[in-house]
């Protein structure tokens, strides 16, 4: 058996290592995602979120022409589809981070980044 008692010569000590800098990799990457943040709004403008890289809502901003007691329920949806599109940007800005590391390998939030945390 070749360097590192694998089969056919296949290196279980290198295959380990190069998994421990990746792993190190996603989690500076985490971190660095927990200081950046995306911007959505809804409703032309008139509510707007920012979420950060962590996917968490940071911010909500509501026009106050919006605040009509008639209108809660229209109200409640474009807080919603804030959040919404600000997920999706969050999770747009991860896959990218996570992606260089990973090299496609499903390293954003849910993929490989959850094995180490």
């Amino acid at each position: 058996m070749a360097r590192g008692g694998g089969p056919g010569g296949f290196d279980v000590n290198a295959l380990m290592k190069q998994a421990q800098e990746m792993q190190n990799q996603m989690l500076q990457a985490q971190e660095k995602l927990k200081d950046e943040t995306v911007e959505a709004s809804a409703g032309g403008g008139m509510v707007k979120v920012v979420m950060g890289g962590d996917m968490t809502l940071r911010q909500i901003t509501i026009d106050p022409e919006a605040i009509d007691p008639e209108e809660a329920e229209m109200l409640a949806e474009m807080v919603q589809a804030a959040v919404n599109e600000g997920l999706r940007a969050a999770q747009e800005l991860a896959s990218s981070t996570m992606g260089g590391i990973t090299g496609g390998m499903g390293g954003g939030p849910g993929g490989l980044g959850a094995l180490g945390g």
